[in-house]
């Protein structure tokens, strides 16, 4: 029997050799565009955590009232960052904009003290947001509170429809990406039908012939899915050499976790194409063979 272990692993390293770059580039494929999705949903994120609301303070308020203000709106959960911005901060700030000096017109400052803030992603949607303005308006420091509501309804809308078409893309890429696999698995699998029915015809007992090559197959896979994954890495790195802005979407935690599933997604589907090559041809007869 050891013969015929010796002989199989000869004679399988051209088809495996094969199949495992075909199964790299196939994983390959699908890693650039996971990672291309988990680039799209972190600036989706971003863009939704830089949408800033000002609260407008009343004039005259005391010191006191103001400071409530800030630490209200500090322990809100819906704050990222915020600022505070005097009267005096406020009009350096629409100088350095390049804006005239009203100072020939007026002999005060007309611009309020404010409150900028952030919001994070949860509550990046109109209905939080009116809910937000809503309860801050009925606080006695505030005048006004804006925000850019059609940037809000645009931005949402937009992301929706761009998670619903790449949701459909990597489901459709995804059903390609195994039946690709599985299809490069079966042709390597097909140069060694007469060596599988061999091994049966001179009593290799079923376990004894498929465990070798659902080892192999698993190795195979394992070697396949981090090819993909080094791949990825040199793009992803590429990538963020020529666009540095990049660099800033970059998630460690999900890219982990796409490399796991590049890994384990060519271990899976070459284990089990194998495994069902290999019952198959020990199925057929030997004339079907030919």
């Amino acid at each position: 029997m050891a013969q015929f272990g010796k002989g199989f692993a000869k004679r399988s390293t051209p088809s495996y050799f094969m199949a495992i770059v075909g199964v790299s580039l196939v994983l390959f494929l699908l890693g650039i565009l996971g990672w291309i999705i988990i680039n799209a949903n972190k600036l989706g994120e971003y863009f939704k955590e830089n949408i800033e609301m000002n609260v407008y303070v009343r004039e005259n308020v005391s010191p006191k009232d103001s400071a409530s203000l800030v630490q209200y709106i500090a322990a809100q959960p819906y704050v990222k960052s915020y600022e505070y911005i005097t009267k005096d901060l406020a009009k350096k700030r629409y100088l350095q904009d390049g804006n005239k000096d009203w100072g020939s017109l007026l002999d005060r400052n007309p611009l309020p003290a404010s409150i900028n803030f952030k919001i994070t992603k949860e509550y990046a949607s109109n209905d939080s947001l009116s809910k937000i303005k809503n309860d801050l308006v009925q606080n006695i420091a505030v005048s006004d509170v804006l925000y850019p509501q059609s940037l809000v309804s645009n931005l949402n809308n937009i992301t929706n429809k761009i998670s619903i078409i790449l949701l459909g893309v990597i489901i459709v890429i995804s059903i390609l990406v195994i039946f690709l696999i599985d299809n490069t698995i079966r042709l390597a699998m097909f140069s060694n039908r007469f060596l599988i029915k061999t091994m049966q015809m001179v009593g290799a007992t079923r376990w004894f012939i498929a465990r070798p090559m659902d080892v192999r197959a698993l190795i195979n896979g394992a070697i396949s899915g981090i090819l993909a994954v080094g791949g990825m890495v040199a793009v992803i790195f590429f990538a963020e050499n020529q666009l540095p802005y990049l660099r800033a979407l970059r998630d460690y935690t999900l890219l982990a976790a796409l490399f796991a599933v590049i890994i384990l997604l060519g271990i899976c589907i070459s284990f089990a194409s194998t495994h069902r090559s290999v019952l198959k041809y020990l199925k057929m007869k030997l004339d079907d063979l030919y």
